[in-house]
C-alpha cells in the first residue's frame, strides 16, 4: 500500500468539510462566529451539520481513567475507558414520557451490569439528551465507577451540555 501526501490531504479536507473540532482549537473557531449559542456547542448542529468531539484523560487511585464525548445533533456519545482502549460494555438511554423517566437498555454486554445503566440514566436526567454510552470500568470497582462518573459530569457541566435547574424542575 503506497502512501503519499494526498491520502493525508483528502482525509484533511474530509474532515474540515465534516466540520469536525477538537479542544481549545474548536472553541477559539466558535467563538469568533457572530452566531455563537454560548454553549460551546456548534451552530450548525443544530441542522444536523455539526460534531463537537472531546477527549480528557484523569487519573484515580493510580488508575488511568480515559474519556472521548461525542457531542451529536440532540445525543451524546461517551466512551469510558479504563487502563486501555477496549470499547466495553455498550448502553443505549433516552428520556421517555412521563416527566423525568429514562428508558435505559444494554446494546452489547453488560447483561448483569447495574453499572452501566444507572449511569447512562443519570447522564440522561442531566443533559436531557439520548445518550449511547461505551464503559469498560471493571465491575467490581464501585469507587472507580463513582468517581468517572464524577469527572464525566464535571466535563459535561464545564462543556454546556447539562440542563440548567429551572430546566430540570420544569421539564
Amino acid at each position: 500500500m503506497a502512501s503519499g501526501g494526498s491520502d493525508v490531504d483528502a482525509v484533511s479536507k474530509a474532515l474540515n468539510s465534516a466540520q469536525i473540532f477538537a479542544g481549545k482549537q474548536q472553541q477559539q473557531q466558535l467563538l469568533q462566529q457572530p452566531d455563537f449559542n454560548h454553549k460551546g456547542v456548534d451552530v450548525e448542529e443544530e441542522n444536523g451539520a455539526g460534531l463537537e468531539i472531546t477527549c480528557f484523560s484523569d487519573v484515580f487511585n493510580d488508575v488511568p481513567l480515559h474519556f472521548q464525548i461525542l457531542r451529536l445533533p440532540k445525543q451524546i456519545y461517551v466512551w469510558i475507558g479504563c487502563s486501555s482502549a477496549k470499547l466495553g460494555n455498550l448502553y443505549a438511554a433516552a428520556p421517555t414520557r412521563p416527566k423525568d423517566t429514562v428508558s435505559v437498555t444494554s446494546i452489547l454486554g453488560g447483561t448483569s451490569d447495574n453499572a452501566g445503566t444507572g449511569i447512562a440514566r443519570r447522564l440522561v436526567l442531566k443533559t436531557g439528551l439520548n445518550v449511547i454510552l461505551a464503559s469498560n470500568i471493571p465491575k467490581n470497582s464501585p469507587m472507580l465507577q463513582a468517581e468517572a462518573e464524577k469527572l464525566l459530569v464535571q466535563k459535561l457541566i464545564h462543556l454546556g451540555y447539562t440542563r440548567q435547574k429551572a430546566e430540570l424542575s420544569s421539564s
